[in-house]
């Protein structure tokens, strides 16, 4: 595991974009010796073969969705030939087709947003031309008889950097060249590093994006290896970054989602970062951190309407310490979540297919068994009771940074977050329902509120409630 570089902070600026170049490269060798001196040798110098290769005339770089093709190594020759070498880079959106656009080569119209909080992506792709101009040379035949090893591998490389304003198309393009090279390098140490005999194991480039201001960080990881034999070279990254040791961010499961990478599983993350915060007289909004899947009623072709909002709160919860890199394993269904409650003595075998509530115990016995997660129990006699506990809510958001499952009667909430007035004890709760049975549609749910703010009045003055607190693992 080798860090390759750290890029400024894609949150820096509105008008701010990123390069990022992608590609296959083939890796070919013949290892004539098992000597692992000698071997380490040869594939050295295969690396040094590809980084020629990238800084040769013949290296191409293609933007996406675009007829834009750059020539990188030829005074950044570029065409069409409206672009020049001095071609501002956000410039080069306005040749990109939106999927609303049926005709190739048209500009597109329209711009990016102004007031995304993200960095606009520029996607692009490496090649490398196969022929040249001018007169071909006849081919030369040799044979040779000896006993070697042919290695052969397909290096995925992943590539970015952040430009600035004003920056042209000249000058950010020497710098990705020179980002390409140096990713080469590490994938060269990762790739000797991890080497088992004859056996390559191939270097993959990950992303992550770190608090401010460090932005985005790219590090190169042995594929193959799991991150349960990586801990030492984490702890490493943790202490060259000047990162807390207890929080995973440079886990695989904790790799930057770029904004133009739909999720394959369907669900949505993170439907609250449409909302505008509340504001309170001297409050402070306090909010679950990382990433998490919205996981509802009606959800994964199971009709849970009427009596699964705990599950599918739980599912949540779960959602979270699975895409933060604290657990491998999959989300867990209603069968596994009534399986486990059966294994643990807290339900008869009859439960397991049931149609039955849980409450928060029962969130907490599940989440200790099948995640090894503890968590804390809040326990209120009456929803009145829930506007005084904005400290216990904002110190847990602050520490832990978990979603919070709360029952009351019949229903079950997931918080996401509280807004809170120390001196005036106004608060107000970031809501995510379960209850939601409509399509995954972040803009909606939003609206309709199903992912919302609410006041203190929201919950049943006269009901009881229970909160399941998870406490996330101190580990990186």
């Amino acid at each position: 595991m080798v860090l390759s570089q750290v890029i400024a902070d894609s949150h820096s600026s509105d008008t701010s974009t990123i390069l990022r170049v992608r590609g296959p490269l083939e890796f070919k060798c013949h290892l004539d010796s098992t000597d692992a001196r000698l071997m380490h040798k040869v594939i050295s110098r295969t690396f040094e073969m590809l980084q020629s290769q990238v800084k040769s005339e013949s290296c191409v770089l293609s933007v996406c969705d675009s007829p834009v093709i750059v020539w990188p190594n030829r005074g950044v020759y570029a065409t069409p030939e409206e672009i020049t070498p001095n071609t501002l880079c956000e410039d080069i959106h306005q040749w990109i087709q939106s999927d609303k656009q049926e005709a190739a080569g048209k500009r597109s119209a329209k711009k990016k947003s102004k007031k995304s909080s993200a960095a606009s992506v520029i996607n692009l792709r490496l090649m490398m031309e196969a022929t040249k101009t001018g007169p071909l040379s006849a081919p030369i035949l040799s044979r040779t008889v000896q006993k070697s090893h042919f290695l052969s591998t397909t290096l995925p490389v992943d590539c970015i950097v952040h430009t600035t304003v004003n920056e042209t198309i000249k000058d950010a393009f020497e710098r990705l060249l020179e980002a390409l090279t140096h990713q080469l390098c590490e994938m060269e140490k990762v790739t000797l590093q991890h080497m088992k005999g004859t056996t390559l194991l191939v270097p993959e480039p990950l992303h992550f994006l770190l608090p401010e201001p460090k932005g985005l960080v790219t590090v190169v990881y042995p594929a193959g290896v799991p991150d349960s034999q990586l801990e030492t070279q984490r702890k490493e990254l943790h202490q060259q970054l000047e990162l807390p040791d207890d929080w995973p961010y440079v886990r695989r499961a904790n790799a930057y989602h770029f904004p133009n990478e739909p999720y394959k599983d369907g669900y949505l993350r993170n439907p609250h970062l449409v909302l505008t915060h509340p504001t309170l007289d001297n409050g402070k909004v306090y909010l679950v951190q990382g990433i998490y899947s919205y996981h509802h009623y009606m959800q994964d072709h199971m009709d849970d309407n009427g009596w699964g909002c705990a599950y599918r709160s739980l599912q949540t919860i779960c959602s979270w310490f699975q895409q933060q890199g604290y657990v491998e394993r999959a989300v867990p269904t209603h069968k596994e979540i009534q399986q486990a409650l059966a294994d643990v003595g807290d339900k008869p075998g009859s439960f397991v297919g049931s149609r039955q509530w849980i409450g928060s115990i029962e969130v907490q016995a599940v989440l200790n068994q099948l995640l090894g997660v503890t968590s804390k129990i809040m326990f209120v006699s009456q929803g009145s009771e829930l506007a005084s506990k904005g400290r216990e809510l904002t110190n847990h958001f602050l520490t832990e940074g978990t979603p919070i499952m709360i029952g009351g009667g019949v229903l079950a909430h997931t918080i996401l977050g509280v807004a809170w007035s120390e001196t005036s004890g106004q608060i107000r709760y970031l809501i995510l329902d379960p209850h939601y049975t409509g399509a995954e549609d972040s803009q909606v749910i939003a609206d309709k509120g199903w992912c919302g703010w609410k006041g203190a009045d929201f919950w049943d003055q006269t009901a009881y409630y229970n909160l399941c607190l998870p406490q996330r693992p101190k580990i990186i």
